[in-house]
C-alpha cells in the first residue's frame, strides 16, 4: 500500500479524542522525559525529549512518530492539511502522513486499515519511553506493539515492532517501516559484496516489472555506496545490502540514520526479496528498513528493532560535492 492506495478517509477534527472506546493513555503518568501533550491538532499524543531531541508520538490515525526532531529541526515528513485527521476505515481517501509502520508483504496481506490508520492505545512506559498497541485485527490476524525509547543525551531512538498472532492459523508476516522523511534529500546505501543485483538496486517500474538492470541519471553506485541524489524515473527502488544501515541527508542540515538487523539465512517475502526498500516522490522520501518473513504459530510473536539518530549534516551543494568518505565517518560515529 501507499499513501494514495488506503481505503480509508482523513477528516479534520480539532485536536480530536480517540474513537472506539480506546483510552487516550494508559499506564504510567507523566514521568522524566516522557510526557502527554497536545500537538499538530490531536489531543493527548505523548512527547519523549531530552536537552536537544523530541519524539512525539500519535495514536489517532494508527500508531505513528509525528515528530522526530533535534534543535527543533523535524526530520519527519507531516501534511499540515491533516493535522487533527481522523480516519474512516469505509470510505477511501489518502492515508496518513508521519513517521510510518506497517506489515507486509506488500502484495500478499489482506488490507487492514485498522492497524494502518485506525486508533491505536498509547501509554508511557517509563523515563523517555511509550508504547503504542493497535487493535487485534482480523483481517491480518495480529495485534501490533509498537516500543520507542529515547536516549537520555542524544537522538538515538530505539523503535521495536512487535507482531503477535491473536488467530487460531499461521500467519506469513513481517515487519514493513514506511518512515516518511523531508523531500529533497539524498539517501546514501552501503553496498556488500555479496548483493544479487548487478547495478545495487531494482526499479518498480508500472504494473509490478521489476528492472534488475536499471539506469537513472539520479541513482549512482559509487565505490562502495549506492547514491540516490534525487527523483527517480519510478519511485519504488529496493536494495539487497546486507550492512543494516543507511542515512538521508536533509536539506536541513540533518542525516537520518536508521540500522536495522538483516539476517543472511532468512528468507524475505517482498517481490525482490530485499531488505530495503525507498520510495522517493516529491513530496516526500519513504525510509522502508524490511523485515524477514515471520511463521507465527497461533499465540507466538516476532519483534523487530529499528534504531534512529538524527545528527547535524550540511547538505552538499550538489551531487559532485557529495563526499562518501564524510558522509560514512559521521553516520558511524553517530551510531557509536
Amino acid at each position: 500500500m501507499r499513501i494514495r492506495d488506503c481505503s480509508i478517509c482523513l477528516t479534520l477534527l480539532a485536536a480530536p479524542a480517540l474513537p472506539c472506546g480506546f483510552a487516550n493513555a494508559a499506564g504510567a503518568e507523566d514521568v522524566s522525559g516522557a510526557r502527554h501533550v497536545d500537538a499538530y491538532g490531536y489531543s493527548n499524543c505523548i512527547q519523549l525529549e531530552n536537552k536537544h531531541a523530541r519524539v512525539i508520538l500519535g495514536p489517532h490515525c494508527g500508531g505513528r512518530v509525528l515528530e522526530y526532531s533535534w534543535k527543533g529541526k523535524n526530520a519527519i515528513y507531516l501534511d499540515p492539511a491533516q493535522n487533527g485527521a481522523i480516519c474512516d476505515p469505509q470510505t477511501p481517501g489518502p492515508g496518513p502522513t508521519g513517521g510510518r509502520f506497517d506489515i507486509g508483504p506488500e502484495h500478499a496481506i489482506p488490507p487492514h486499515p485498522a492497524l494502518w490508520a485506525g486508533p491505536w492505545q498509547a501509554e508511557i512506559t517509563g523515563p523517555r519511553s511509550a508504547r503504542l498497541t493497535s487493535v487485534e485485527d482480523g483481517p491480518t490476524g495480529v495485534q501490533l506493539i509498537r516500543d520507542f525509547r529515547l536516549d537520555s543525551e542524544t537522538s538515538h531512538l530505539s523503535c521495536t515492532q512487535t507482531i503477535r498472532n491473536v488467530s487460531q492459523e499461521t500467519k506469513p508476516w513481517c515487519h514493513w517501516s514506511r518512515t516518511l522523511a523531508q523531500p529533497g534529500g539524498i539517501c546514501v546505501i552501503p553496498l556488500t559484496s555479496d548483493r544479487r543485483f548487478p547495478n545495487g538496486y531494482v526499479m518498480y517500474e508500472p504494473n509490478q516489472v521489476l528492472d534488475f538492470r536499471p539506469e537513472d541519471a539520479n541513482v549512482r553506485m559509487r565505490g562502495r555506496y549506492l547514491e540516490i541524489l534525487g527523483l527517480p524515473r519510478f519511485p519504488k527502488l529496493t536494495m539487497d545490502s546486507r550492512a543494516g544501515w543507511f542515512c538521508y541527508l536533509m536539506k536541513n542540515d540533518l542525516m537520518f540514520v536508521k540500522r536495522f538487523p538483516v539476517y543472511a539465512d532468512r528468507h524475505y517475502n517482498d517481490l525482490s526479496a530485499a531488505p530495503i526498500c525507498i520510495y522517493y516522490v516529491s513530496a516526500f522520501c519513504e525510509l522502508e528498513p524490511i523485515g524477514p518473513n515471520e511463521n507465527l504459530r497461533p499465540g507466538q510473536s516476532a519483534l523487530f528493532t529499528e534504531e534512529w539518530w538524527l545528527t547535524p549534516y550540511d547538505f552538499p551543494r550538489s551531487a559532485n560535492d557529495l563526499n562518501l568518505d564524510s558522509v560514512e565517518k559521521a553516520a558511524l560515529k553517530t551510531m557509536q
